[in-house]
């Protein structure tokens, strides 16, 4: 994800987004155009890569404050538990798992319980407003005119940023719920947040302005996945789409019609595909930069990229001989509970590949459980300590898949053969028995079947709130009532800060009022 082509031209891109993001920093009020010191900074295609490549960085950064995509995606359904042999400061999964999120925020400031998790900074939206404001700054140039871009470049270009674009701001919507919505390259009026509904809205138009104008390639491998693609464009699409599905619900079959259609689009190219489930393929998935990625955040050893000792999700689920070093490394910090485990793969249940591939004691409630699915790549020894050498996946080939078959389950009896030879695409790669059904159990089975695949990849709590199953003991260890959830419980707190130079910003009502 490193561009290293001019130190010099990184390092004033750097100066400029910091000079330009200050604006994000008092919400979004920037200085006018004509005292932007970085104003006339595109002037050449390399200025352009040196930005994108500052755009993605960006992003990474609230991944990387901590253990974020397994707070935001996992912990919450209250699945997860610290293991026995884990310190006090790992309570902080019990906190996540019952949404005590008052007590997340608090734990983890300055001088908290768990202040190693930091996970206070995930109530904070700033970063994503920077993301926002690069993105919005360079389509604007990209339409005044760079010299040395050609038609194509341009396209690709904008596409890109527009992609960022709606992926903030998705990615905003499902923390905090309503956000504030803007497009302009310089912004100074404050805004009140707007519906989430409409803000998802408005960023499916933005991006079905560029998807067809994205490639589906590039000529270096290197940039599969790690770079947005058409993709990359359908799955943030797909994703966005379902989200609306179940809170604009009277539009709930337009939504569900255009899933399934992005879906055949995608697997139509021909450009992604599932790779066989054995450790050496399933080695690559994890490392990153495969056909089946769509889009990902990919970190290597190789560039001394750093990530945070806390953030990779997996870190919390592996032990010796995948971690090391072996004197400290003897239990699993955590372990999904058994209850759960049970329920998506039954003892004595039917043949599944990712059973044994993906897991070792995976019905023990202690630190013996271990989530293989993120071993590989380990390139530590001896008495180093390091996590595996994996990507940041984001979108993968087998969620759309099975967002095509859901989408498809939901349009009704009509639409459940399509649904059900989509599903069973990525039950023959696990090797599993192929589903034949239909109505209730057909959903209830996509549901359950994306458990199985997406497990530890931040897609089960944003799940659970789409389908309002978090409503059903059934399918969750952490229910909520449906007052807590019209009220929206499952946002995060948002952090007092944004209020600082923007007097229209409410915070989140829910964590303010109590529960």
């Amino acid at each position: 994800m490193k561009i290293k082509r001019n130190i010099g031209r990184i390092a004033f891109v750097i100066f400029l987004c910091t000079t330009v993001m200050m604006g994000c920093k008092k919400f979004l009020t920037v200085e006018p155009i004509d005292r932007l010191t970085g104003n006339n900074f595109y002037q050449s295609k390399e200025d352009v890569e040196a930005n994108i490549a500052r755009i993605y960085s960006q992003f990474f950064e609230k991944l990387n404050e901590s253990w974020v995509i397994g707070a935001i995606g996992e912990a919450r359904s209250g699945e997860i538990f610290p293991a026995p042999t884990a310190g006090t400061d790992r309570m902080i999964l019990r906190d996540l798992g019952t949404n005590d999120m008052n007590a997340v925020y608090n734990n983890t400031m300055s001088g908290g319980r768990s202040q190693g998790y930091a996970m206070y900074k995930v109530s904070i939206w700033d970063t994503y407003y920077k993301v926002i404001q690069s993105c919005n700054i360079l389509i604007s140039k990209l339409e005044e005119g760079i010299p040395g871009l050609s038609a194509s470049d341009k396209d690709r270009y904008k596409a890109e940023a527009t992609f960022m674009r709606c992926l903030s701001y998705f990615w905003m919507v499902r923390l905090y719920g309503d956000v504030v919505y803007y497009t302009d390259a310089y912004f100074a009026k404050q805004l009140s947040r707007e519906d989430m509904v409409s803000v998802i809205s408005k960023s499916i138009a933005d991006l079905e302005s560029v998807k067809d104008i994205m490639p589906w390639t590039f000529g270096e491998s290197s940039q599969r996945g790690a770079r947005a693609s058409r993709g990359s464009i359908i799955a943030l699409l797909m994703h966005m789409k379902m989200w609306n599905a179940n809170f604009d619900s009277p539009n709930a079959t337009k939504y569900y019609e255009s899933v399934a259609s992005l879906g055949k689009e995608l697997r139509a190219s021909g450009v992604h595909r599932l790779y066989k489930l054995t450790p050496e393929e399933w080695a690559k998935v994890s490392k990153g930069r495969t056909e089946e990625s769509l889009f990902e955040f990919y970190r290597t050893i190789n560039y001394d990229d750093q990530n945070n000792a806390y953030a990779p999700l997996w870190d919390h689920f592996l032990r010796w001989p995948y971690k090391f070093p072996r004197y400290n490394q003897q239990f699993s910090i955590a372990y999904y509970s058994s209850i759960f485990m049970y329920r998506i793969y039954p003892l004595n249940g039917p043949a599944d590949k990712r059973k044994e591939l993906w897991y070792e004691d995976m019905y023990a409630n202690d630190g013996l459980f271990v989530l293989k699915k993120f071993a590989a790549n380990v390139f530590a020894s001896g008495n180093e300590d390091s996590n595996p050498d994996n990507t940041f996946m984001i979108f993968r080939y087998a969620d759309a898949l099975l967002l095509e078959a859901e989408a498809l389950a939901n349009l009704g009896a009509a639409r459940e053969a399509e649904a059900i030879t989509v599903l069973n695409i990525v039950r023959d790669r696990a090797e599993a028995p192929r589903y034949a059904g239909g109505g209730t159990d057909l959903k209830n089975f996509i549901f359950e079947e994306r458990c199985r695949e997406l497990i530890g990849e931040g897609a089960r709590y944003f799940d659970l709130i789409r389908t309002r199953r978090i409503l059903n003991p059934q399918w969750t260890m952490n229910p909520m009532t449906i007052d807590q959830y019209n009220r929206r419980a499952w946002t995060w707190p948002l952090d007092a800060s944004a209020k600082n130079f923007n007097s229209k910003i409410v915070l989140n009502d829910y964590w303010t009022g109590g529960n």
